[in-house]
Order: C-alpha cells, then structure tokens, then sequence
C-alpha cells in the first residue's frame, strides 16, 4: 500500500472519528436533559404523595391555569416518568453504541498511523 493511501484513508478515519464524537456529544447532552426532566417529575410526584386528595391543583396551558384532579395530575406526572425512563435506556443504548464505534474508529486510526510511520521510515 502506498503512502498516499494510507494517509487519505487515514484522513477519512480521522474525519468520521470527528463525526462520531459529534453524535457521542448530542446523546451525552440529551442524556444530560433527560436526567433534568426525570429529576424534576420526580419531585414533582413526591410534592403530590404529601397533598390532600381535595387540594387544588392547577396545570398551566398556555397563558392560563386550568384546575386538574389530583388523580389526573398524578397519573401524567407517572406516565411523563415512565417516558422518560423509557428514553434513557434507549438514550443509553445509544451511547454505548456510539461509544463502542468510536473505539473501534480509534483503533483503527491508531493502526493507520503506524502503517503510515512504517512507510515513510521505508521511503526514506
């Protein structure tokens, strides 16, 4: 294999390396957001275990506040965390995706690299 070979395949590796730590940055930023979601509903929830079956509760849709039953309020706070439970598995199978493909990108640039040494030490 010729030294300019090697050097645009390594090129090629080194630019989808680049873009696999792009995708690996969004997934760690949206598991980042989940985790803010899930953090937020759970307090949520346990405000709601301490109220009254009668206290009022009101939900925001957009300019104004509409009166929700407690057991309605409950039930989309579970269901909202059940989502969000669901999306950080799969958020999760995503970074180990990502993770595993970026090793594997690096062992290969890592490989390039020295095929790249060898033929240049050889041409000279």
């Amino acid at each position: 294999m010729s030294l300019s070979v090697v050097e645009a395949k390594l090129e090629a590796e080194s630019k989808a390396f680049q873009e696999l730590q792009k995708e690996l940055t969004k997934a760690i930023e949206s598991r980042q957001r989940l985790d803010s979601q899930q953090q937020e509903n759970e307090q949520v929830r346990k405000e709601f275990e301490h109220l009254e079956d009668e206290a009022n509760i009101y939900k925001l849709i957009g300019p104004v506040l509409v009166k929700q039953e407690k057991s309605e309020a409950s039930s989309n706070v579970k269901n909202r965390l059940d989502l969000i439970s669901s999306e950080i598995k799969r958020v999760e199978g995503q970074l180990k995706e990502l993770t595993e493909k970026s090793e594997k990108k690096k062992a290969d640039i890592t490989q390039l690299q020295m095929q790249y040494q060898q033929l240049r030490s050889a041409q000279q």
